[in-house]
This record gives C-alpha cells, sequence and structure tokens, in this order.
C-alpha cells in the first residue's frame, strides 16, 4: 500500500495519506514545540488496505456523500442503479459514501509539506463510469503549516454532459484532545436546523434541532449519541463555517474551518472508536433524488468544461 508522507519542517506537524486507499489522510500529528497531538483517529495498520475504507482517516466523499436511497436514481430521461457488487451499500440497503473513497489515485505532485492527487471516474474506477450521468475529476491537495492541515478540492467536468455531484468529508476526530476523560471534551457546529430523517435518509423536511443534538451550545461529548443531518449552518470570520472539539482540561482545541459551499453537515458518533464526526457536505444525503422531486437539496451541476473549488482547514490549538 502507497502512504505518502508530509511534513511542516519548522513545526514538527506530519501527516499521512494512503494513497491506494481512496488518498485518504488518516494520520495527522500537530506539533508545538515539544507538545504534540495525534488529531485523526485511524486503525492500527489501516494503510495495508485491509480495514473499512468509511470508518478510518479522512475519507473522500464524491460523486455524492452519503446515501442515495436504495441505490437508485434517475437523471435526464435514464434511470440508474447502483450494484452492490460495485458500490459500498450500508445495512439497509442504500448505496453509501461515492466512487473515490476505495479505490487508488493518482499523484501529480508531491513537496514536502503537500501532495496532490487526482481522481477521474473514467479513468480510476473505469467499471462505475456507466453508472453516474457523466464523468467528474477531483483534484485534492494535502499541505501542511504549522498547526494547520488544509485539503484543497478542485471538482471538474471534462465529459460533454452535465454533471450533477456533492461532496464531503468524513473525518474522524480523535478524542480526549489530552490526558482527561473524552466524555468532557466538547463538542461544536454552528448548526440551525435539522432535516427529518427515515432509517438515516432525509424526508426533504427540516425543523428545530432537537435537545440531545443541539451542537451550537458546545455539549459534552459524553452527552452525544450522533447520527443526525442537519441543513444550513452559519459562518463565521471571512464568510468560513467553523465547527470545533475542545478539551477544557487540556486547554487544546481542534478546529474544522471549511468555505461555506459546504452548507449540510453530518455528525457522527462512531461506536467502534472514541471519536466524532463532523462532516461537511456540498449537499445532503440523497441530494440526486431529493432534487428531482423539487425539494431544494443543495446537489450541484457543472457544464462542461467547468471547475469548482473549495477548502477545508483542520487547526490546531495547542494551548488555551
Amino acid at each position: 500500500m502507497s502512504v505518502v508522507e508530509i511534513s511542516d519542517s519548522q513545526s514538527g506537524s506530519r501527516a499521512s495519506i494512503a494513497v491506494e486507499a481512496g488518498f485518504n489522510c488518516f494520520r495527522y500529528v500537530a506539533q508545538q514545540g515539544d507538545s504534540e497531538l495525534d488529531v485523526i483517529a485511524s486503525e492500527a495498520g489501516f494503510e495495508d488496505g485491509t480495514k473499512p475504507a468509511s470508518h478510518n482517516g479522512i475519507p473522500i466523499l464524491f460523486p455524492f456523500p452519503n446515501r442515495i436511497r436504495a441505490g437508485r436514481y434517475s437523471w435526464d430521461g435514464t434511470d440508474y442503479e447502483l450494484p452492490e457488487s460495485q458500490v459500498g451499500y450500508d445495512g439497509s440497503g442504500n448505496a453509501i459514501h461515492g466512487f473515490c473513497l476505495d479505490r487508488p489515485w493518482r499523484v501529480v505532485e508531491q513537496k514536502e509539506s503537500s501532495v496532490t492527487a487526482v481522481f477521474q471516474i473514467s479513468r480510476d474506477a473505469p467499471d462505475r463510469a456507466s453508472l453516474w450521468p457523466a464523468d467528474a475529476e477531483l483534484t485534492v491537495r494535502y499541505v501542511i503549516s504549522a498547526l494547520t492541515l488544509r485539503c484543497e478540492f478542485t471538482v471538474r467536468n471534462p465529459d460533454d454532459k452535465p454533471l450533477p455531484w456533492g461532496l464531503g468529508t468524513h473525518s474522524y476526530f480523535r478524542l480526549p484532545l489530552g490526558e482527561a476523560d473524552a466524555a468532557n471534551c466538547t463538542v461544536f457546529a454552528p448548526v440551525i436546523e435539522a432535516r427529518e430523517l427515515e432509517e438515516y435518509l432525509p424526508t426533504g423536511k427540516t425543523g428545530a434541532i432537537p435537545q440531545n443534538t443541539r451542537l451550537q451550545d458546545s455539549p459534552e461529548y459524553g452527552t452525544l449519541k450522533l447520527d443526525h443531518a442537519f441543513s444550513g449552518l452559519k459562518t463565521g470570520t471571512h464568510g468560513n463555517v467553523e465547527t470545533s472539539v475542545a478539551d477544557p482540561e487540556s486547554g487544546r482545541k481542534v478546529t474544522q474551518r471549511f468555505s461555506a459551499d459546504f452548507q449540510e453537515l453530518v455528525a457522527f458518533t462512531p461506536p467502534w472508536t472514541s471519536a466524532i464526526c463532523l462532516e461537511p457536505y456540498t449537499c445532503t444525503t440523497d441530494a440526486i433524488n431529493l432534487q428531482q422531486q423539487g425539494l431544494e437539496a443543495g446537489l450541484r451541476i457543472l457544464q462542461p468544461g467547468e471547475t469548482w473549488t473549495g477548502c477545508i482547514d483542520i487547526e490546531v490549538q495547542m494551548q488555551a
């Protein structure tokens, strides 16, 4: 399994990316002097390809994040079915997490502190090319600077047909951030409204955020049991959105900052590890079906030759 290591020579911060497992950044260690923090949760040996691609590190979800109901949708008069033998499925019979999180990517540039790779459906997953209405290309660049890991995205439509698409990440933020109890760490996201879900799939309705999922109030991790979707996120500094996890005892904090094009968020507490997933999406779950029902779901369309860019920063504060 090909693993790329990048690092910031001044701070000592470093990251490991599994190129053949979805270009997944499965390790990010922030360092300040003699203090360091292992930010991202992943199973030992993930890089050897034997652990679930969606359960570790920072899975990249494209051309759709999360689920498509029953793995079926229609587009421009054509019916599509995503066979379970070719794409990932959840335990309820829904296709899940896109086409690129479990496939090799192509590294196109590598430096000491950065690495860039490309995934194009027709070239890197040709068996999946007929499962989507148009070809799609995603370029991702990771770069480390001091206590920040930046992930830059470029989506391009290389086809001669319009490209419907959605993008998300599924970061597993390791808890606690120090020696304290993970239960006492706090979780924050500037959520505005909750999406109504039935068996993990949005109905298209939104409403008030339930009391036990009010991430805007910075609840303690130990009080949360999440697999919830939120729509509409408040923007802050420079028009970006910020989510965070914090450890009051150690004074450490991890902030995830992303461009406002990511207006959907899934929050998940995985039962198999001590971590919190705060997943920014450009569209909601099952957007390709919801949008065609006249429901706003955030699905984006790129015309032939068009591109879109966005970025997500993960910044560590070592002391309050």
